[in-house]
């Protein structure tokens, strides 16, 4: 990071608000936001979904959608005033003097084009390199960014890299013509924590080399609490409090920044829970040199390990590490191949679907994204309800089909309530709940078979962390009244590190280390645990940490 004092601002930001046209109304989503950024600097804009943060981002480059429109203040870039551009004056800014690294590389690059010709664009849009030069130049973009390989790189298409590798591919084309400012909205979200900071270190290299501004748009406290100047803390559209990192960590002025703050994994008191017992009798989950292959791919490779009657146990590690495909085959959603499965002392190791099917009473599973698993035509009723209608009985007396309906009434709006929504939420579509809403939404239909066992797998990656927390909270009350026992699958380490009690780490389809989360964390004994917990964003958040 850059300490710049005095320097004159390359960005700012003079009283900036937004509107959007919603119909025949306007409404304002920012209000009156001012800051200023040195050459160099690295501003992080920090809030809950909503908080304008975004909104912010994409005035400053102009990208604001169709309906938006800035209502008041003014951007300045140097001595140029941004908010005065014309469309064609943006094209010769944005791109060369300023540029985007957006959110999602699944939807920010061109499916039927090779990567190489995409950021090839950008240099034949702003420079006057020949073709010879400008494939020269793209070739040592992608080595900038920690490509190998880079020929083979070039030629492939966007599905053809890993998650990380897209982020990559956008990080090249945004410093492609070397602007001196680039907004960051969102870079690693969904990044596994590893991949999360080859990224970062690849912008931060890249701004300490060229000087390069970033304004680093993140929900991720722990991201900019480790990378950057400057924190910009949003609410409801305003510029809530604004200083260096390290003062607003420490010293946090506004009672919001406060709630964020106290929101964070590692900063929040954890509850010690009483040893669960290792007797045979109270193993539920039991699995033995479990393997399942894809053809050639060996996606889990003989992994063994117990779950205990009422613990949460963590699997963790990468993606592609092969905990997601764990968690389907503990759910019946894929046959293993071999090796042993037990649930609730049931063999369900080669068990199809409808084979598994009289232990999903027992055993649920709450998936990363929950909106995609509802069917858009429910409302929130049918999609909690839909468990208990699979397994009523098909053909009723009319009068014992009334009676089904008032039964199932009550134990949706008890699963709902459990998962701390209101009963007027029934007849609300998923479409219209915020992401955290929809989470719950996700647990209340697992909850409502009363089952034994949940498999959450990623329930709160994409969530805001304020609401991420009250997810957390919500799962250990659950578990504390119904004895639930959990396999919570994850490659957030500091969330794990809140909520498990005993841990294991995947690496290509292995389990490399498992045993009680404080042990692995605090003293590793393989050293791919070791360069996952070096990766963890948020060390200057921790209670005590070294600023």
């Amino acid at each position: 990071m850059t300490d710049t004092p005095g320097a004159s601002p390359l960005l700012s930001v003079e009283g900036l608000s937004v509107a959007y046209r919603v119909g025949r109304s306007t409404r304002r989503v920012l209000h009156d936001v001012s800051f200023e950024l040195a050459p160099g600097q690295v501003l992080a804009l920090v809030g809950e979904s909503g908080s304008g943060k975004t909104t912010t981002g994409h005035a400053v480059l102009g990208l604001l959608p169709e309906n938006g429109e800035v209502v008041g203040g003014r951007i300045r870039f140097r001595d140029q005033v941004l908010t005065d551009l014309s469309p064609r004056g943006w094209r010769a800014v944005r791109g060369s003097a300023v540029s985007l690294v957006p959110q999602d590389p699944t939807v920010s690059l061109d499916p039927v084009r090779r990567v190489g010709a995409q950021v090839e664009d950008v240099l034949l849009l702003h420079t006057d390199l020949d073709a010879e030069a400008r494939a020269r130049r793209v070739h040592e973009l992608f080595e900038l960014v920690g490509f190998t390989d880079v020929a083979r790189r070039v030629r492939q298409y966007p599905h053809e890299l890993s998650g990380g590798m897209r982020q990559r591919v956008l990080v090249a084309a945004a410093v492609a013509a070397e602007p001196e400012l680039v907004v960051a909205d969102e870079p690693t979200s969904g990044l596994d924590a590893t991949v999360q900071k080859q990224v970062l270190d690849l912008v931060d290299d890249l701004r300490r080399r060229s000087g390069t501004a970033v304004v680093l748009v993140t929900h991720d406290l722990g991201v900019a609490a480790d990378r950057s100047d400057l924190i910009g803390v949003m609410h409801e559209g305003r510029l809530v409090e604004l200083g260096p990192t390290a003062e607003v960590i420490a010293a946090p002025q506004h009672a919001y920044t406060r709630r964020l703050l106290d929101a964070v994994p590692s900063r929040r008191p954890v509850v010690p829970r009483p040893p669960r017992s290792a007797a045979p009798a109270d193993r539920v989950v039991e699995v033995r040199d479990l393997t399942r292959t894809y053809g050639d791919l060996t996606a889990v490779d003989g992994v063994s390990f117990d779950v205990r009657r009422g613990e949460t146990f963590a699997i963790v590690g990468e993606s592609g590490s092969g905990k997601s495909t764990t968690a389907r085959v503990l759910t019946g959603l894929t046959e293993a191949t071999s090796g042993t499965v037990r649930l609730l002392g049931s063999d369900v190791t080669h068990l199809d679907r409808a084979g598994f099917r009289p232990l999903r009473r027992a055993v649920q599973i709450v998936h990363q994204n929950p909106f995609a698993s509802f069917d858009p035509r429910f409302d929130v009723r049918d999609v909690v309800e839909e468990p208990l209608r699979s397994f009523a009985p098909r053909s009723l007396h009319p009068g014992r089909r009334r009676q089904q309906r008032r039964e199932h009434e009550e134990r949706v709006v008890a699963a709902l309530e459990a998962a701390a929504l209101p009963a007027d939420f029934l007849r609300r579509h998923p479409r219209e709940l915020s992401g955290g809403q929809r989470q719950r939404v996700a647990i209340a239909r697992a909850l409502v078979l009363e089952p034994e066992v949940v498999v959450l797998d990623e329930p709160i990656s994409a969530l805001d962390v304020s609401v991420a927390a009250q997810i957390l909270d919500l799962l250990r009350r659950l578990q504390d009244e119904r004895g639930l026992t959990y396999v919570f699958i994850s490659h957030d380490l500091a969330v794990v590190r809140a909520i498990s009690d005993r841990v294991a780490v995947m690496q290509h389809g292995r389990i490399v280390e498992q045993g009680p989360t404080e042990r692995v964390f605090s003293a590793p004994g393989d050293p791919y645990t070791e360069r996952l917990l070096d990766a963890i964003a948020g060390r200057a958040l921790t209670p005590g940490a070294a600023s």
